[in-house]
């Protein structure tokens, strides 16, 4: 064997470098950083240099300071609000990312047909995957959501009238609305029934020779209770197939039918039951309870969805490679049943009594700070879904409560904002929260460590 090879052998492992490195960073910056500079290493090897342990773990930390100067950079979540969307929404697991540094440190095969050796269809791998999870006849991928929403109704019924239910013209972050959205791709709003109470007779008075479609809005952000009634999507479709218009279904928060449902989800409709229920077109969010990148993704009927891709607007709304290579990812990991390893189900999954553990050995780990005077409980606590999903729906959890002597909570919480990396964490009855279910258990050390500085200080 060369002694090139024998130096190769002898690198140490990523988790080695992480362990040398200490609690600085959140633990999947710290698997990068270590990545990257072990992979540069083997270069240097493979051109005869020599390169010891230490000058591994000093390129791993540089990597991580560049990091840490960036303007956008890892924060760590303990709002207990496990897609937050003024944190990025879900975070990517390492398949996910190695998927997207695969083709963004390459050319690839994004536009061109390789068997054939011509141009080819940038949806197409991402169309085949999604089709395959979903049962759908084809599959469309955008920048978001509403941009999903609004090419639909833009390429399937400009000019004419779409009707929906009062109870449904949502309003979603940023102020941005459905009447908006809708009235945004050329469509005209048409409205039925009231806030509270939706018939199918009132559809059936509006729908009329000038309608183009039916659009039903899953209300994923809001609840209304007590005297109500919606129109299912079953007999929405039923009504909008006789009168041979397209049932456009909204479902905003992505969820998928899989084996075992949790009871915390019974409030989301699966995309695979709103196929099933008669839509033409479902449309939602890739970064949600799918868990997966920022997109919009379209799925259902093959006549609608190449109309809608023959639409001027997608060359505006098209997604890149990176976003396609991350959805691919995602959907392999529900065709492999492997999805629980995704962080949003990593974190929703986890049991309480797991996080009550956490909270108890982190409480321990701070016993230096009682003599202080410092107050630090495990107690339980409430996580949500977030991101527009799962409204009124909470997550039991536990979580690290903290009071500091002559620190007022306010500036404990700017403190461990300002740090680095900064935690985000809630203020509750004069004292700072921190919520263990959307904190990784591999960051619980460097909490510890940023609590203790923050006090100490």
């Amino acid at each position: 064997m060369s002694p090139d090879r024998d130096k190769l052998r002898s690198l140490p492992s990523v988790e080695r470098v992480v362990q040398l490195l200490g609690p600085r960073a959140p633990h999947r910056s710290m698997v990068r950083a270590a990545r990257r500079a072990i992979d540069k290493t083997r270069g240097l090897i493979l051109d005869g240099n020599d390169v010891d342990e230490n000058t591994i773990v000093a390129q791993a930390g540089e990597l991580l300071s560049l990091s840490e100067r960036a303007r956008l950079h890892p924060v760590i979540n303990a709002t207990g609000v496990l897609i937050h969307t003024n944190l990025g929404r879900v975070p990517l697991s390492d398949d996910q990312l190695d998927a997207v540094a695969a083709v963004a440190s390459n050319f690839s095969n994004l536009e061109y047909d390789i068997e054939r050796g011509r141009r080819g269809d940038r949806y197409e791998n991402a169309a085949e995957i999604l089709c395959e999870v979903t049962g759908a006849e084809a599959a469309l991928v955008v920048n978001n959501n509403a941009a999903a929403v609004l090419v639909s109704l833009a390429a399937l019924s400009a000019g004419r009238d779409v009707v929906i239910s009062r109870g449904e013209l949502i309003e979603i972050g940023g102020e941005f609305r459905i009447p908006d959205v809708m009235n945004a791709s050329g469509a005209r709003l048409v409205e039925v029934g009231t806030t509270n109470r939706t018939h199918l007779a009132d559809y059936q008075k509006a729908v009329s020779s000038d309608t183009g479609a039916v659009l039903k809005v899953h209300p994923s952000n809001y609840r209304v209770v007590g005297f109500t009634a919606t129109v299912s999507s079953r007999e929405l479709a039923t009504l909008a197939h006789g009168h041979g218009l397209p049932l456009i279904h909204d479902l905003g928060s992505g969820l998928l039918a899989t084996d075992e449902q949790e009871a915390w989800l019974s409030g989301e409709v699966p995309v695979q039951v709103a196929l099933a229920d008669g839509a033409d077109l479902v449309t939602f969010s890739g970064d949600k309870l799918l868990g997966g990148p920022q997109a919009g993704i379209i799925v259902g009927r093959r006549e609608l969805v190449d109309r809608i891709k023959r639409h001027p607007l997608m060359r505006a709304i098209r997604v890149d490679k990176m976003t396609l290579a991350a959805l691919e990812s995602t959907m392999a990991s529900y065709l492999t049943d492997t999805y629980r390893k995704l962080p949003f189900w990593t974190m929703a999954l986890a049991s309480s009594e797991d996080l009550a553990t956490r909270a108890e050995a982190l409480r321990r780990s701070l016993a230096d700070l009682f003599e202080r005077g410092a107050k630090v409980e495990a107690i339980a606590s409430d996580a949500v879904t977030g991101g527009g999903s799962l409204p009124g729906q909470r997550l039991s959890s536990w979580a690290l409560s903290i009071q500091a002597p002559d620190l007022a909570v306010s500036d404990l919480d700017r403190r461990l904002r300002h740090g680095s990396p900064p935690i985000v964490a809630r203020i509750s009855d004069d004292r700072l929260v921190l919520d263990l279910r959307s904190i990784d258990p591999r960051d619980d050390d460097l909490v510890a460590d940023r609590i203790r500085r923050a006090i100490t200080s």
